[in-house]
């Protein structure tokens, strides 16, 4: 065998390594890199900045995931959630938010909420509250609070377990904003508590722990925080608990009653957090309606959402029917529970019908 002959006999090993790059993938035969496939004809900053962030052999890797757990399981699994997904990496939040523009919203937020607390406190607006929507506010207001960071300390739990990092970021920003309003509500009821004489400012607590009022409440929060499944908590939070309570408390209770009582600040503190909510609430519809029309995982999926919208309803209804005895408390009514309660009944039964789920019995009257 001639010199030349044998060169071309001797073919290297293949040795694989931690090293990106499989024989192809999108955009691997174009000068512009893209190494995923948008959503759109061209991809947005949010996808440069999330889309693949995490690695995952089944694309990109040669390897298998570097590290993993001591049982063996590798960093992200998909089994951490009950649900099931042909391509966990299509999903792409509603609005697109990253780190970046994440945090300058959180800020100019923060600048409205603390502008209008300011202005309102220099006005001399708290000292013309109604007495008895002062004890409302301390009392009710200041219990609910706890009930946004349970929730914001379940979601910021649950984005850790998310298979890819737009599904974590979508979590995690929401957590970001439960955290958010639950300290502008803190900060909230601390400063106008330096205007009105024998505010209490830890009885929110205190209601929070021992209010029959405020158990059903607790229940369906320690519910969603006590969840295995990542997926379960942030379905529970947004289709569920936020329109059957968190909504029926700020839209349908503070937000309504407020300026009957003098109080022009608290629903400008609150419409934040409804803001928030509708944010999180299009990004919780894009990825369960993703994964309730998947083509190989879509009945599943309906079958385990519909179990997780019963059990949770069930929860969120009677945590709002224990929450009725606040809307007889403020001294000038301008609005019946039932009415603020059949409002978010027919918000829920919307969320449902986008998503194809069915509606609890318990909330279809």
């Amino acid at each position: 065998m001639s010199a030349q002959a044998s060169r071309v006999a001797v073919k290297p090993a293949i040795v694989k390594s931690g090293a990106a790059g499989s024989a192809t993938f999108p955009g691997s035969d174009s000068r512009k890199y893209n190494y995923f496939e948008p959503k759109g004809r061209k991809a947005t900053h949010y996808e440069d900045m999330t889309v693949d962030v995490q690695p995952d052999p089944e694309r990109y890797l040669l390897q298998d995931w570097i590290i993993s757990f001591p049982d063996g399981t590798p960093t992200y699994f998909k089994d951490w959630t009950a649900a099931k997904s042909s391509n966990w990496h299509k999903f792409r939040a509603v609005d697109q938010e990253w780190e970046r523009t994440h945090y300058q919203r959180q800020s100019t937020i923060c600048g409205m909420v603390q502008n209008t607390i300011e202005n309102g406190r220099k006005s001399g607006a708290p000292a013309r509250f109604d007495a008895a929507w002062v004890k409302i506010l301390q009392n009710h207001l200041g219990a609910y609070k706890h009930a946004e960071f349970g929730l914001g300390t379940s979601t910021m739990q649950a984005q850790r377990y998310g298979y890819t990092q737009m599904v974590n970021n979508a979590i995690l920003t929401n957590s970001s904003y439960k955290l958010r309003f639950a300290q502008d509500i803190t900060l909230y009821l601390s400063e106008i508590g330096l205007d009105l004489p024998d505010f209490d400012i830890p009885a929110g607590k205190k209601h929070w722990l021992e209010d029959p009022v405020w158990q059903g409440v607790r229940k369906s929060v320690e519910s969603i925080m006590g969840s295995n499944d990542y997926l379960e908590q942030y379905f529970a939070t947004n289709v569920v608990f936020e329109p059957l309570v968190g909504e029926l408390f700020r839209s349908g209770f503070l937000m309504q009653a407020a300026s009957a009582q003098n109080d022009f600040i608290t629903p400008a503190v609150v419409s934040a957090a409804e803001a928030d909510y509708e944010r999180n609430l299009a990004n919780t519809v894009e990825l369960f309606h993703i994964l309730g029309e998947d083509p190989t995982h879509g009945a599943h999926n309906i079958a385990l959402f519909n179990k997780w919208f019963a059990k949770h309803a069930d929860l969120a209804l009677d945590a709002a029917n224990h929450l009725q005895p606040i809307w007889s408390q403020p001294r000038v009514k301008v609005v019946t529970f039932n009415d603020a309660l059949s409002h978010a009944k027919n918000r829920i039964k919307g969320i449902a019908s986008e998503l194809g789920l069915k509606v609890p019995v318990n909330l279809a009257s």
